[in-house]
């Protein structure tokens, strides 16, 4: 596979901006857009210089020259649109947060590997050096054995009930667009939770506006995970342990800096720079995956995106907030 030809559901702002970038990552081309308003399509198509536009994402999935979907509508749309992609045979990424709930999110992985068709969540953190040179650091027992680990990722958003952040039946709510990334940096440290204690605060709309979860293993170790969209946070991560501690700053989903303090002393580690938006590491394993013929990247488990869905579906019912899509079958 030479060139890759990218084909993007949905023409709003996270689309035109992780666009940018796939069209700025070597090896790879925006090929196609589509969305539900034709006008709206051509018109992202001609500023983005992509090369066909359409009014029905079916059309798109349908272009024999499409090599791979990122599906970039609104939350409660990735389950039909992923589903729409693989059914066609197009490998796909999917914007966080994958679904709306675990049970849509096992569908799709199941549908994509029934298929054999490549699929993965686009958590950009997944694919930050710093992160993943943080994990290495604990994994190697630099700071010794974990203790704990806290995470938060905080923006204000003024209250619009029409806006869909809050609004349920678009899979709004702070933990699904804010909470997704703190959860997944716990996840990278510790695992999979043992039990899972929510608390927080909704919006008139009843979309989680404030969530605090505590983490719980069996063997001691917790995990703190929070995210608010009634006020801002510099705080990213903090992981202890039984001789030192990391953090990770200043923003949980794209830190700059790295702290590590050890029986050396205290470490600053800088981020390389990176150019674009910063969504160009997760466009290249993308591109790597399907150079390479496989169906999951070893960055971004499948199983591990539905797991996180399982925790955030646990709080989410313990702060009583419920999707239409929620409802079982």
């Amino acid at each position: 596979m030479n060139t890759i030809r990218w084909g993007v559901l949905g023409a709003g702002g996270i689309a035109a901006t992780v666009g940018a970038d796939i069209a700025a990552t070597p090896g790879n081309v925006l090929h196609a857009v589509a969305a539900r308003d034709a006008g709206r399509a051509a018109a992202f198509a001609a500023a983005h210089g992509v090369a066909r536009s359409y009014g029905s994402y079916a059309e798109l999935v349908a272009d024999p020259d499409v090599d791979v979907v990122y599906v970039a509508t609104t939350h409660a749309q990735h389950h039909e649109h992923a589903l729409l992609a693989i059914e066609a045979g197009k490998p796909l990424l999917v914007e966080k947060a994958f679904t709306l709930n675990a049970r849509q999110a096992r569908e799709v992985v199941a549908a994509a590997r029934a298929r054999s068709v490549f699929c993965m969540e686009a958590m950009w953190a997944r694919f930050n050096p710093l992160i993943r040179q943080a994990v290495s650091i604990v994994e190697a027992g630099r700071i010794g054995d974990l203790v704990g680990v806290r995470a938060d990722l905080s923006k204000k958003f003024d209250y619009d009930p029409a806006h869909r952040l809050f609004d349920l039946a678009a899979g709004g709510g702070a933990l699904l667009d804010l909470g997704v990334y703190p959860a997944t940096i716990a996840w990278l440290f510790a695992g999979r939770p043992d039990t899972v204690q929510a608390v927080g605060s909704l919006a008139p709309t009843g979309s989680d506006l404030t969530a605090a979860l505590q983490w719980g293993y069996r063997d001691g170790r917790v995990a703190q995970v929070y995210c608010s969209a009634a006020g801002d946070s510099p705080f990213a991560a903090l992981v202890t342990g039984t001789q030192g501690w990391l953090s990770l700053e200043p923003r949980v989903h794209r830190p700059t800096r790295l702290l590590i303090a050890d029986s050396t002393g205290q470490q600053s580690v800088a981020a390389e720079p990176q150019a674009g938006n910063g969504y160009r590491l997760e466009v290249a394993e993308v591109a790597r995956c399907l150079r390479a013929g496989e169906l999951e990247s070893p960055l971004a488990a499948l199983d591990e995106t539905v797991g996180i869905l399982d925790v955030l579906d646990d709080a989410r019912a313990q702060l009583g907030v419920r999707y239409p899509a929620d409802d079982p079958r």
